[in-house]
């Protein structure tokens, strides 16, 4: 980040923003939806009521007693924010522990039979074996007629818009369905992105993983072209360590999509096998690090991570929440630099994310105008924009 950040960093304080919305309304929805998929005894029932009751009505409590975590917690900022409301605390952190404590009412973390559970595992099966997902992985057979710059653009789009677009690859840049006049990509650098990724088939892309299902799929496709034409010779996932935001991927989210893929027919089929070899021979390789699952911004990474980030050819990030975590969850003017809020980060990055929440930098004078003229603030939260950014 710049040494001394102006932007303010983003709370859920403000009735009627999306910060509040997510806090007041869709976490609560998820306590009653992940209550109602399964069969949980009256103990997880009433840890499950106790949080929805601290969610709207209460303060941040601490974790248990004895909870494997608690240093790591305490670390990242508990300590201060314990006791305060939910509102006042700054979102990114207050979003990732409430999931954090949803864990905990479930007894994912156990002792106990529920140990290891996925309270999201229904949500996120069911996205990955719905007939969409056949049809988007039929439509990869016709990439293998075009042209390789074709091919490239199709696969990175296909990452970028994830379950927003179909695996049918619109080769224009045509999005999913912004207003009339704005353009559905507000920033593309991936001609950047592409000159970072010559062929000479010895680089390293990490890539920090998102959603899983639909979304973790063409992501892994787009690993796996890469692969299979030389723009890298390994690839690093980087996942959650648990359960996390309902559906972001885990190692078992993976497995589940590589399955998914090699199941298929055709080229999906095909790139299926390629990525099950290259987990085989270590090209691709998945790592579930517990700050992925942290509440802090990018610019506090941990010495491992920053030392694995900085040798990698570049680090794709790809969602929303990766990218809050990239830029710092904070109001920045849409007009700031990205090379400015990214200069912490220890290598060259790319950011790909469609656009779900406020933060946003890097767009120029006249997009911004544009997006604003026609759509107000909803532009910035509808998911019907995306954005490729890059910081060599």
């Amino acid at each position: 980040m710049p040494h001394s950040p102006s932007a303010p960093v983003i709370l859920g304080n403000e009735p009627g923003s999306f910060p509040h919305r997510v806090l007041a309304e869709r976490h609560p929805a998820i306590i009653r939806q992940v209550r109602d998929a399964f069969p949980y005894g009256p103990g997880q029932r009433r840890a499950l009521d106790a949080l929805l009751a601290s969610c709207t009505d209460g303060r941040i409590g601490e974790l248990p007693a004895g909870a494997h975590d608690a240093g790591r917690w305490a670390s990242w900022g508990l300590g201060e924010y314990a006791g305060r409301s939910w509102f006042d605390v700054p979102w990114l952190w207050s979003e990732s522990y409430f999931h954090r404590l949803l864990l905990d009412a479930v007894g994912h973390f156990g002792p106990g039979p529920w140990q290891g559970i996925d309270p999201f595992r229904p949500f996120k099966l069911a996205e990955l074996q719905a007939a969409e997902t056949d049809e988007e992985l039929a439509a990869l057979d016709g990439l293998a007629g075009l042209p390789a710059d074709e091919q490239d653009r199709a696969l990175l789009h296909g990452s970028l818009w994830g379950n927003r677009a179909d695996l049918g690859f619109r080769l224009s840049s045509d999005g999913a369905g912004a207003a009339d006049g704005t353009p559905p990509l507000v920033a593309d650098d991936s001609a950047a992105l592409w000159s970072l990724l010559p062929r000479s088939g010895t680089g390293t892309l990490c890539l920090i993983a998102d959603n899983a299902g639909r979304e973790l799929v063409p992501d892994l496709l787009l690993v796996a072209h890469l692969l299979e034409r030389g723009r890298i010779g390994r690839a690093v996932l980087h996942v959650k360590p648990y359960p996390y935001y309902v559906s972001d991927a885990t190692t078992a989210d993976v497995v589940d999509a590589l399955r998914r893929l090699t199941a298929a027919t055709g080229t999906a089929a095909a790139y299926g096998r390629t990525l099950w070899d290259a987990m085989a021979d270590g090209r691709l390789t998945v790592r579930a690090h517990p700050f992925s699952a942290g509440p802090l911004p990018f610019s506090e990474l941990p010495g491992d991570l920053r030392a694995e980030f900085g040798g990698a050819t570049v680090t794709l990030v790809k969602g929303d929440l990766n990218y809050r975590r990239l830029v710092g969850d904070r109001r920045w003017p849409p007009t700031t630099p990205f090379a400015e809020v990214t200069a912490h980060f220890p290598g060259p990055v790319a950011a790909l994310r469609t656009l779900k929440s406020d933060v946003v930098t890097g767009l120029d004078t006249a997009t911004e105008a544009a997006l604003t003229a026609a759509e107000g603030q909803r532009w910035r939260v509808s998911g019907t924009h995306a954005l490729i950014q890059v910081r060599g």
